[in-house]
């Protein structure tokens, strides 16, 4: 009988952020996921933390998996794309960079810029 918990062996999505250590990795839940939205983001980075509530509920109620890159634990992986100011968001779809988005943003925003890449 199927239940609505979260599935663990990482076979569809994931339910909370996937916190990323290493490009390595990223290109791994890349390669794995049909959508991922990355969040690049600093702890010390007040933006960021306003948004952290939105990616959690993102990656609990949408298909994409969410990951999370701390921009000072990995500065060679941000700087690889491009990352500037955090938060900055991308959006992977079928392996590639579809999506760059600088800043803080809705819920809603983000829900359908995920559905042009999910349905």
């Amino acid at each position: 009988m199927a239940t609505d918990t979260a599935s663990t062996d990482g076979s569809d999505t994931t339910d909370e952020p996937i916190h990323i250590d290493g490009g390595t990795q990223l290109d791994d839940v890349v390669a794995e996921h049909d959508v991922v939205l990355t969040d690049f983001y600093a702890d010390w980075c007040g933006p960021c933390q306003m948004l952290e509530p939105v990616v959690e509920t993102i990656a609990a109620e949408t298909d994409a998996a969410v990951v999370k890159v701390d921009v000072d634990a990995n500065q060679q992986l941000a700087g690889a794309y491009g990352v500037r100011g955090v938060p900055t968001l991308i959006l992977f779809a079928g392996g590639e960079q579809v999506e760059e988005i600088v800043g803080v943003q809705g819920e809603d925003q983000l829900r359908s810029l995920i559905e042009r890449y999910t349905e």
